[in-house]
């Protein structure tokens, strides 16, 4: 029983070898520092030479070494009793001197030719009636210092190699250290203590005790008084490298250790608890116990790993329904839906695989419709590409020959789309972000069972992916209808127009007063009277003559009259706490006027200067206009309101007319030159307004930001709605129906089903684990009731 054992662990550990399992099997594992005799012990046991010699470095990879005892049968003997065979090879050595080389070709071949060393162990099984059950390994000897082209890190990698086999429970160390050493500089023990710090499956070996100096002795360590082990030190004398060069053979060198032991004064009374073959009995009776203790862990074990295994081949799902349309078409159909129901999940947030870390799914979609695109439309400016020139263009423009007594509202209209304009990248922007996120949701709803099939996942995105494509086009069109919509038809009814309208109108009713240029020294007096405080008189008239003097006309409408009308409550409420422009100057009495008119105006009147200049609509006297245009004037009282910029004349730059050049005035008309072919509407002096402009720029600018805020409001919650509508919702209700569709049909499904050929392997390897641990099991089972 004792025997079926370990060739039990022995046939797991080549299964588990080969599949890759994680059961860690009962082995004694040979720990020591270089030229510690570890290969001497191993040869002894096994009584052959059969591991590589060599200066330096030699083990260079984990050899597992299976010794099978096998009885010679009496009655037909085989040609030869001992022989030796790999893992890796499927053959059978009987010279022992070829199992050397074939141990030093593999390593060659892993870890190659510069002495470094490699993880992956050489399995060798040796058959022999002169050996018992035992499994040992031999790991690569302790150093220090890196000789020759060995790595500089080989002592770090030696020990992290033998910290890997020794940390294991199931494992048995066996420390070799030299006797003529001091024991405290063992670095197979030190290793040994941070595994086991008890001691409990430490069996330390004790080489080299022939080469100790003359009157020292290792009785008290073999005996366990310096360092003790629960399973004790055990003494061997091995073969020297003399025996070794003289070829001096095992047999010879078993009974030279035996005579050493009993003829030595301090070895003689425990000579039969040391040597090799003692410590071949040991470790076989421990190796035995050892397993014996760990078989019922082992089988726990074994239950979990089958559990894993039988879960992971559950995920690769069965390959018998391959065959049966029905069966293949049943579970086509529930991939899709399954994906479907992933993909509509994602995005409404419902998805049992949610994040914590970041966003995701439909989170990411509410982020590019608030934070992404509302940030974009706030960051616009309703007026910030439109500078004094444009509205002053837009605004003689579009009064034709006529000078403009209102603000004229096709002004507004020519100024306003072009800024509704502006809102149009964004949303489209923002379409084509909503219809990349709807793509990467597609694309991350994958899964385990449909990555089986890389066919089928591919032509379900495919699917998919054509399904966004055909919405993105009419969803792009109508938010580009909804801009197009906002700038067909400008609604100044609109309740927060009006409003807006009213606080911008009380806003702009007190304008920063703008100091007059000094008057020229040269300059003529303006109707007979050239006295000092003549400008601030005429800056300090009322308003003279009623708005009534001049009806407005009918066949045009304005900005002005528009607001006026709509607005008039609102208006006067703010306008009852604003100032008035002008006021009388106490020490001068009022001019004589054409309309008679002091007293103070109404609410009704100063709201109108807003739109109809300070003089309200009344005719704007000359000499007034003269004062305020802050300009020299020629003496034939006209105006220039313009600037020729087209640089044909140097003459132009003055202005259109350039004045009389003679008293008598026969060549004006010859000053009168052709217009260019760009003229600036800027004032007369080319570098301010006047008040009246001032005025109605900063009205039509406070107006489009008015309804520029109306439409940028507007748009912001209509673009979402469409994309919603149009983009997600269809997709998410249609995207099944597409499916089916388009994929589910009898003569695609082998093909789609084609599985990939990495995963057809991974699913081989573990049905075939699966059956080991099964199988395993199985064995253990029936040898704990053989022993009970």
């Amino acid at each position: 029983m004792d025997s079926d054992l370990i060739n039990v662990v022995n046939k797991l550990q080549d299964t588990f070898h080969n599949l890759g399992g994680e059961l860690d099997m009962p082995q004694l594992v040979v720990v020591g520092s270089q030229s510690a005799g570890k290969s001497s012990v191993l040869e002894t046991i096994v009584g052959r030479d059969f591991l590589p010699r060599g200066s330096g470095i030699v083990t260079r990879r984990p050899l597992v070494l299976q010794l099978i005892h096998s009885p010679v049968p009496e009655d037909n003997p085989p040609p030869y009793t001992e022989w030796g065979q790999f893992l890796h090879l499927d053959k059978k050595f009987t010279d022992f001197e070829e199992i050397r080389k074939e141990i030093e070709q593999e390593t060659f071949r892993v870890a190659g030719q510069n002495k470094g060393i490699s993880k992956l162990p050489i399995s060798l099984r040796i058959y022999s009636p002169n050996v018992l059950d035992l499994t040992l390994v031999d790991l690569p000897g302790l150093t220090k210092i890196p000789v020759g082209d060995q790595p500089s890190d080989i002592e770090r990698q030696i020990r992290n190699l033998v910290s890997e086999y020794i940390s294991k429970a199931n494992s048995v160390i066996l420390a070799v250290s030299p006797a003529n050493v001091d024991l405290a500089n063992s670095e197979s023990l030190k290793l040994a203590r941070s595994v086991d710090p008890q001691g409990r499956r430490t069996i330390g070996v004790l080489t080299k005790l022939d080469l100790m100096d003359a009157g020292t002795n290792a009785l008290d360590i073999l005996t366990g008084r310096v360092y003790p082990l629960k399973l004790g030190f055990i003494g061997v004398v091995n073969r020297s490298q003399q025996d070794i060069n003289s070829a001096k053979s095992m047999s010879d060198a078993l009974e030279s250790e035996t005579e050493f032991f009993k003829n030595h004064p301090a070895y003689r009374n425990i000579a039969h608890k040391n040597g090799t073959k003692y410590l071949a009995q040991t470790l076989n009776k421990v190796l035995m116990n050892h397993i014996r203790d760990k078989l019922p862990d082992m089988k726990a074990r074994l239950n979990t790993l089958m559990g894993q295994a039988q879960q992971e081949l559950n995920s690769f799902g069965d390959a018998a329904v391959y065959g049966d349309k029905n069966q293949q078409g049943g579970l086509i159909l529930r991939l899709m839906t399954q994906f479907a129901r992933d993909f509509i999940s994602s995005i409404e947030g419902t998805n049992v695989d949610i994040s914590t870390k970041e966003l995701s799914g439909g989170a990411r979609i509410y982020y590019i419709f608030n934070d992404v695109f509302g940030n974009a439309l706030l960051s616009l400016h309703a007026t910030q590409n439109l500078d004094n020139q444009d509205i002053r263009t837009a605004i003689r423009n579009s009064t034709g020959p006529r000078p403009s007594l209102f603000v004229p509202e096709v002004a507004f209209d020519l100024l306003v789309k072009p800024q509704i304009k502006l809102l149009e990248s964004p949303s489209l922007r923002c379409v084509e972000l909503v219809y990349e996120e709807l793509v990467k949701i597609c694309h991350n709803c994958s899964s385990v069972e449909l990555q089986r099939f890389p066919r089928l996942h591919a032509q379900i995105i495919d699917v998919v992916s054509d399904l966004l494509r055909e919405r993105l086009g009419p969803t792009s069109d109508y938010t580009h209808s909804l801009i197009d919509i906002q700038a067909a038809y400008i609604n100044t009814n609109h309740p927060a127009f009006i409003s807006g309208s009213a606080i911008a109108a009380a806003q702009a009713q007190s304008p920063p007063k703008i100091q007059p240029p000094p008057r020229p020294a040269s300059a003529e007096p303006l109707n007979g009277h050239a006295h000092i405080d003549d400008e601030e008189d005429d800056l300090s008239d009322d308003n003279t003559s009623s708005t009534s003097a001049i009806p407005p006309r009918s066949d045009s409408r304005s900005v002005s009259s528009t607001v006026h009308d709509r607005s008039r409550t609102s208006a006067s409420k703010v306008i009852k706490h604003s100032k008035h422009i002008s006021s009388h100057h106490p020490s001068q009495p009022p001019r004589p006027h054409s309309s008679a008119g002091s007293s103070p105006p109404s609410a009704r009147e100063t709201f109108l200067n807003l739109f109809f200049g300070q003089n309200g609509a009344a005719p704007v006297p000359s000499s007034v206009a003269a004062d305020r245009s802050q300009s020299s004037v020629s003496q034939t009282g006209i105006i220039p309101i313009g600037k020729d910029v087209s640089g044909e004349d140097p003459s132009l730059t003055a202005g259109i007319m350039s004045g009389a050049r003679g008293l008598d005035g026969n060549n004006t008309a010859y000053d009168m030159k052709s217009l260019g072919r760009h003229i600036e509407a800027i004032p007369s002096d080319g570098s301010r307004l006047t008040m009246r402009e001032e005025m109605e720029v900063n009205l039509i600018r406070s107006l489009i930001t008015s309804y520029f805020a109306i439409v940028r409001q507007t748009i912001l919650d209509l673009v979402p709605k469409a994309i919603m509508h149009f983009l997600v919702n269809h997709t998410s209700q249609q995207v099944q129906n597409r499916l089916v569709a388009s994929l589910y049909k009898p003569e695609l499904f082998a093909e789609m089903l084609n599985e990939d050929e990495t995963l057809v392997a991974e699913r081989t390897r573990v049905k075939a684990l699966l059956d080991a641990y099964k199988e395993a099991f199985k064995t253990l089972s029936d040898v704990n009731v053989k022993g009970s």
